[in-house]
């Protein structure tokens, strides 16, 4: 009985609410994006995957070209 009641407690507290049309709005501002009090976030973040990976540079994009051999 207990583990019923155990596992019923834990689903029903886990639950997904839809974002109404009119909160969009809110959660689109600048304030809700991953970094926005940093400016030096993607500069952090690049520096713990390198950091991870032992490797450094990479990040651009290479050559333009058509891509044949």
């Amino acid at each position: 009985m207990r583990w019923a009641l155990l596992i019923a407690l834990l689903f029903g507290g886990c639950s997904v609410q839809n974002v109404k049309p009119w909160q969009k709005a809110t959660l689109a501002k600048e304030a809700f994006n991953q970094g926005a009090c940093s400016k030096n976030y993607t500069k952090f973040q690049n520096h713990v995957y390198f950091s991870k990976e032992a490797s450094k540079g990479g990040g651009g994009v290479a050559g333009g070209g058509c891509g044949c051999n």
